[in-house]
């Protein structure tokens, strides 16, 4: 999410700073990450000098691919971001980037991505990591997104793939572990995007798009982030129940669970738009700690 500042300071930036920012860095930083943590959990111990290189392969792949697929996502919606407070500042809304310029530069993160993928890591990595990448920049953001308000939901597969990408990156197959950690980030997008959607709703029906406030209302929204966070707060304790996880991964699961569950009970009861920011922050916050709490744990004694 660009802040007016960002808008402003970005008028007269570098070609390259442009291009930067298709690859939407932030929402990157958070993909990277809990694909990092799916590495270090596939690994008992400490990784090897030479799984710590295959790690750093991944990471950089991983990277790539999601950076072309953000890429690809701003050239399909241009329009739409060029409609939107939120989205015109990109260079692809304001015409700075031009289409040809923007696919070219999507292809090359991509191709280069699954290179490294390919030769580096392994052929599940790079499969997986491009499936990812249809999933998010062809079947969500050209199918789903302006089709229907459970376009989040849906979609929100393809961005709970990172844990399971981290995995097959260092183990080379997949198992129950990874598709825990990806369950519980396909139920935390709904209430964390949903957040956001709320007090961006005159954007989203300025731009055309079916989001769940535009078509369902603000108070059906508020009610479905409430009742999501009960059910995320319910999957996050699957990892302790199952045995992949310790204590200290338990409480602070209950912890950050049960705050993300006040603030949408706070959100439900009495909106404001001030509310419903920290909400989508604080959901922010909330996967960030959880997936540090699930690192942390397993490397406790």
């Amino acid at each position: 999410m660009a802040s007016t500042s960002t808008a402003s300071a970005l008028v007269h930036s570098p070609r390259w700073q442009q291009f930067y920012q298709l690859t939407k860095p932030r929402v990157v930083q958070l993909i990277v990450f809990c694909a990092a943590i799916g590495m270090a959990l596939a690994v008992p111990g400490l990784p090897s000098g030479e799984q710590a290189l295959t790690m750093l392969a991944a990471i950089a792949g991983i990277w790539l691919v999601a950076g072309a697929a953000a890429a690809f996502n701003c050239l399909i919606e241009d329009g739409i971001d060029a409609r939107m407070k939120r989205t015109a500042w990109r260079a692809t809304a304001k015409g700075e980037l031009s289409r040809p310029q923007t696919l070219a530069f999507s292809a090359l993160l991509c191709g280069a991505g699954m290179a490294l993928l390919g030769f580096y890591v392994n052929l599940l990595t790079m499969w997986l990591t491009f499936a990812t990448f249809v999933g998010y920049a062809v079947i969500y953001t050209v199918i789903l997104k302006p089709m229907t308000p459970q376009n989040i939901v849906i979609g929100g597969a393809s961005g709970a793939m990172p844990p399971v990408l981290g995995w097959a990156a260092l183990r080379g197959e997949l198992g129950p572990e990874p598709w825990l950690m990806c369950l519980i980030i396909f139920l935390w997008t709904p209430p964390h995007f949903w957040a956001l959607a709320l007090y961006r709703a005159e954007d989203y029906a300025r731009a055309g798009l079916p989001m769940l406030p535009v078509t369902h209302g603000n108070d059906y929204t508020r009610l479905q982030i409430f009742l999501y966070t009960w059910v995320l707060l319910a999957a996050t304790l699957l990892p302790f129940l199952t045995g992949m996880s310790g204590w200290f991964y338990l409480v602070s699961a209950i912890a950050l669970g049960l705050g993300f569950c006040g603030y949408a009970f706070r959100l439900w009861r009495s909106y404001s738009e001030v509310l419903a920011r920290r909400t989508f922050w604080f959901s922010i916050w909330h996967l960030s700690l959880l997936f540090a709490a699930l690192l942390i744990d397993h490397y406790l004694p």
